[in-house]
């Protein structure tokens, strides 16, 4: 080896891509292949992290053009203030549209009826479908994940509703080589899963990487909750505790893994106050967060499935 080449570097290579960054590639593909093929495309939109998580995926998509899609909130009435104040700060900050789709409205109208455990999640499809149908949706968005529980394990990335918005699972089409077909019937439209190969986990350590910013509620933090079958839940105006739950009242301190209506989305036990220690927290469950916080999810072995029959996401 010759003087002048002691301690000469040898030139960098590219940088090998991460499983994150196949994930985002992906992601960002399908965002585009809707732009491509569809009319008139909707993000669903809740403020929470998955949601969080797609809409950071289409800045990146179209960047830097502005999105080219509305975004949509299904509003339960029984959200997280927390939530709700990070949802309309974003699509501010961004220059969004926003649609609201309010079961409230559905059931002072009287269209929709209470509940008798007061769990407005499953009240969600009415209103949901009915705005798809109004606005002329052809495409809509959603942030479910494959590993979150059986039913979302069949579907595909694309996922094509009926002219009542109805899944069949017997109607969907292969997806070989990231090859999509879009093709509906008038009166139909495409339910699409850009994050359908991601796990929580990779959900977390894209959170991080990014350092995408989340509703506080995600972190470990104090917080007034009461027993419900297995579950810490927050107490409020949807109608929780009961007489006897109010006994198990107390101040904890939590964080919540997944966020929907506030009366069937339970607290776990934390001390994970950022984004690191979270991560860390998800790589050791053994456990969804839907399997673990949603009672809606526990109703029966074939819930999330019925739900999505029906229309549901």
């Amino acid at each position: 080896m010759t003087t002048a080449a002691v301690g000469r570097r040898a030139p960098a290579g590219p940088r090998t891509p991460d499983h994150l960054d196949v994930l985002e590639s992906e992601s960002v593909h399908v965002f585009r292949e809707v732009a491509g093929e569809f009319e008139r495309p909707v993000i669903l939109f809740s403020g929470g992290k998955d949601s969080i998580v797609m809409l950071h995926l289409a800045l990146k998509a179209f960047a830097p053009a502005a999105v080219p899609f509305a975004l949509m909130h299904v509003d339960t009435g029984h959200n997280f203030p927390e939530v709700l104040e990070y949802r309309d700060r974003t699509v501010a900050e961004h220059g969004l549209r926003l649609h609201v789709a309010s079961v409230q409205e559905y059931i002072d109208a009287g269209k929709l009826r209470e509940r008798p455990d007061g769990t407005r999640n499953p009240l969600q499809t009415v209103p949901l479908t009915d705005a798809i149908r109004e606005h002329r949706f052809d495409a809509v968005f959603g942030g479910g994940r494959r590993d979150e529980e059986k039913a979302r394990a069949k579907e595909r990335v694309f996922s094509l509703r009926d002219e009542f918005s109805q899944w069949d699972p017997r109607r969907q089409r292969p997806e070989l080589w990231n090859l999509y077909n879009g093709r509906h019937a008038p009166g139909e439209h495409v339910r699409v899963f850009p994050l359908s190969n991601w796990t929580e986990l990779d959900v977390w350590q894209y959170i991080a990487r990014e350092k995408i910013e989340l509703p506080s509620i995600y972190y470990a933090h104090e917080r007034e909750v009461f027993s419900r079958n297995g579950m810490w839940l927050t107490p409020g105006d949807w109608g929780g505790p009961t007489e006897d739950e109010a006994r198990t009242l107390q101040t904890r301190l939590v964080r919540y893994r997944t966020v929907g209506d506030m009366s069937c989305t339970g607290a776990v036990d934390s001390d994970a106050a950022d984004v690191g220690a979270v991560v860390a927290e998800v790589a050791a469950s053994r456990l969804t967060e839907r399997g673990a916080t949603r009672a809606d999810d526990r109703m029966s072995e074939a819930a999330m499935e019925d739900r999505k029959r029906e229309g549901y996401f």
